[in-house]
């Protein structure tokens, strides 16, 4: 080399290695002009480039270097590093295996290889450069990290976290190893566990906000929204642009049901990043909400559109043909069709080669609202409940969860799964008088609670149950306690109104699997054996609309216990509501009032005149699209909606007690009918009209008005429910002899032993048979 240029060059390393980078690029470029071949000025300036985060430069200077030497080690370690920094990935992967042939025994080569095969999804192959990286360092603790990431990735998260623990071992303030052990307990159920993972990760390093991002992600899932969105905020000011934590927000506010600022963070997320898959995934649940059909369907396209193995898409596609509530009537056949086509497309979609790591979706969207519908849903639900069944089917198969050879027990051993272990309508009118009522001398009950609500019930509950399961949120943790129970029945209060709920329930975990009306449809699921219901609620031709064998319990099915509720004093006026009115309380949630109904309020305020229908307000805002219906039927028969209806906000249970004290009747919803309201009805001595459906969901007022013996209240048409409210408000006389009534009738529906009797026999005789 020319003396001058070899002076030159030296100069430069001295710069370079006092830190100077500036005089060292100088010299360095002005070197390059004189000897564009100089291979050790482009591998300097190159590192100086890539030390300033100018890697396009650096990449370009020491390509250059590997063109001139390709058998330089350090040339080609570095080059494979930046362009991995630029995310040319699949370019750097030449540069990474090179550098590992001409120094296999570089530590270093193989972490930034393994890194590089993550990030193109490659993983098992991760797994082995990390391992030759420490094969070649035991203690090297980026290669542990980076290899818990990975494990992660590719699902295996009590190998992951049993990675991380290690990599803490040997240096626990590397914040990135408590974040990988925390986001590994987060999948294995183990929230709070998380929670304190993610503090330490957050002490060590306060400005990662990953770490801020995951640690809200694992308080959403404890349902401590605020909490969740004060730390998304954080990540936010630390990184404004983040378009996955805009994301995980908007998730968290359509959680709170705050669907507009949950869509503003949607749109935002997607400004910064159109092509984000979760983005438009999540904005589509959300449309869904808002009952946006068109719209979220939209969504769900492009997310399929963008990752076309999008599971989760596939699956939130198909319930968007599934209304919350119906705009008109004419809409639920033509939808209901689109539904079932997409149900078929799903069917054929999780083939075998699909059936991994799809048992994530089920459960996460539900075909909840199906049951609205007036219509025999048993085909429909069957399919779906197929669908799943096989998904989770092939899930235990690859877990190998399999039951152990039943164990002589002096007991029989019932386990109780469900999220509403707590003061809710499903608790209070089947688990309850179930745990209350069970002969302690032959059954021996566990439960397993789902949800995150605690108070005295569950208290209660737990003082009631050898043993009581609750803080686990791992599918794979709880089927393998479910198991460890050795169970002879399981019983499901609330299928299809929980995710974990649903998943659990197309797994066969006991001989004896059995639904309950929380949710009062067939599960369609070929796991469920038997559906309990009451003989009150059901017809002789009931069993055509269930996929399990049905079981009718005695009377109402259950035995549900009188709640303590006073009612308050509550000033109707400020609603707008007169007390020298008739005053027809409409308790129903918004999307219970199907459209061919709508008929029946503007005859009844055509034949009483003066009068107020009290609906109630949502906060999905469904009820606008009730109101907007009624309107035009009002109109239809030019009367004025304001004169008759008013839409008041959801009350306490107290409040509620204290409108129903100054009702005059209550009017149940037709199709679906209500349960707990009507009980509460009764309670406060209002009396109920109501219409006999077809169906389970339709007959709960109508078996509670027969328990009482009181069926001159169950109207045997659309006329005569009108004919019905129109007596109870103008005839005065009857009115009251219709309260006394129920005043002296009521308390056969409380605390009624029979039907818990009828189960119990029932279990014994299933259990023995099955054994």
């Amino acid at each position: 080399m020319n003396p001058q240029l070899q002076l030159m060059l030296q100069q430069a390393i001295e710069a370079f290695q006092g830190g100077n980078f500036e005089r060292a690029a100088t010299i360095l470029q002005r070197l390059i002009q004189v000897d564009p071949k100089n291979l050790p000025a482009l591998h300097i300036l190159g590192l100086i480039r890539a030390s300033q985060a100018n890697f396009k430069e650096a990449a370009h200077l020491l390509g250059r270097a590997a063109r001139i030497h390709p058998n330089d080690a350090s040339i080609q370690y570095n080059l494979a590093k930046v362009l991995s920094d630029i995310g040319s990935d699949n370019e750097s992967i030449p540069h990474h295996k090179k550098a590992v042939e001409l120094a296999p025994h570089n530590p270093e080569a193989w972490l930034n290889y393994g890194k590089t095969e993550s990030n193109l999804g490659r993983h098992e192959n991760a797994l082995i450069h990390y391992d030759k990286a420490l094969s070649l360092e035991p203690g090297f603790v980026q290669a542990l990290s980076n290899k818990s990431a990975t494990l992660r990735e590719l699902r295996r998260f009590e190998d992951a976290l049993a990675c991380a623990e290690k990599a803490l071992a040997i240096s626990p303030d590397l914040a990135e190893a408590w974040s990988n052990k925390a986001v590994n307990l987060h999948e294995l159920g183990y929230y709070e566990e998380a929670i304190t993972h993610y503090d330490q990760a957050i002490t060590l390093k306060p400005d990662d906000y990953a770490a801020w991002t995951n640690k809200g992600v694992t308080l959403k899932a404890l349902k401590r929204y605020e909490e969740a969105i004060t730390h998304f905020d954080q990540a936010l000011a630390l990184k404004p642009d983040y378009h996955e934590v805009l994301a995980n927000k908007g998730a968290v506010l359509n959680d709170l049901k705050l669907y507009s600022q949950a869509m503003a963070c949607y749109d935002k997320a997607l400004s910064f990043n159109p092509e984000y898959h979760q983005g438009w995934l999540n904005k589509g649940i959300t449309l869904k909400e808002l009952n946006q059909p068109a719209d979220a369907r939209s969504a769900f396209k492009k997310a399929i559109e963008l990752v076309p193995e999008s599971n989760a898409a596939h699956w939130g596609k198909l319930f968007t043909s599934i209304p919350i509530i119906s705009s008109s009537n004419e809409s639920v056949q033509s939808l209901r069709e689109v539904f079932i086509s997409d149900l078929h497309k799903l069917d054929k979609w999780f083939c075998d080669d699909r059936l991994d790591g799809a048992h994530e979706v089920v459960g996460s969207t539900q075909p909840f609202y199906l049951a609205y519908q007036a219509q025999n849903n048993k085909d429909l639900l069957n399919l779906y409940g197929c669908i799943c069944h096989r998904i989770m089917a092939h899930w235990q198969k690859v877990n190998m969860l399999e039951r152990s050879i039943k164990k002589e027990n002096t007991k029989i051993q019932i386990g109780i799964i469900g999220e509403q272990i707590c003061n809710h309508s499903v608790w209070n009118a089947i688990t309850k008088g179930l745990l209350l009522n069970l002969d302690t001398s032959k059954f021996e009950a566990h439960i397993f609670h789902l949800g995150t609500a605690v108070d005295n019930e569950t208290l209660s509950a737990r003082d009631k149950v050898k043993t009581f399961t609750d803080n686990q949120f791992s599918l794979l943790g709880l089927s393998k306690l479910i198991l460890e129970k050795n169970l002879d029945i399981l019983l499901y209060p609330e299928i299809g109104m929980h995710a974990l709920t649903m998943q659990l329930a197309c797994l066969r975990l006991a001989p004896i699997q059995i639904a309950a009306w929380g949710h009062p449809e067939t599960t369609g699921l070929p796991t469920i054996d038997y559906y309990l219901s009451g003989e009150l609620f059901e017809s002789d031709f009931s069993q055509d609309a269930y996929t399990e064998t049905l079981i009718k319990l005695p009377n109402l099915g259950c035995s549900y216990s009188r709640l303590s509720i006073s009612p308050s004093v509550i000033d109707l006026e400020q609603f707008g509501i007169s007390r020298h009115e008739p005053i027809l309380i409409c308790p129903g949630a918004p999307f219970k009032y199907a459209p061919k109904n709508d008929w029946i309020f503007v005859e009844i305020a055509k034949r009483l005149g003066k009068c107020k229908f009290i609906f109630f307000k949502d906060q999905n805002n469904l009820a606008e699209i009730l109101k907007k219906r009624l309107n035009n039927v009002f109109q239809e028969s030019n009367l004025a909606l304001s004169d008759y209806i008013v839409f008041i906000p959801w009350l306490k249970s107290e409040q509620f007690y204290g409108v129903m004290k100054l009702a005059d009747v209550f009017m149940d919803t037709i199709g679906f009918s209500g349960f707990n309201t009507a009980m509460q009805a009764i309670d406060c001595a209002l009396p109920i009209v109501t219409q006999e459906g077809d169906f389970m969901r339709g007959r709960f007022a109508s078996g509670i008005l027969k328990r009482m013996k009181m069926p001159e209240l169950i109207a045997d048409s659309d006329q005569s429910y009108i004919e019905l409210v129109i007596r109870l408000v103008q005839d005065k006389l009857y009115h009251s002899q219709i309260v006394n009534k129920m005043n002296e009738m009521k308390q056969v529906l409380y605390d009624d032993p029979e039907p818990i009797r009828a189960l119990e026999n029932f279990l014994l005789t299933a259990v023995k048979l099955s054994s």
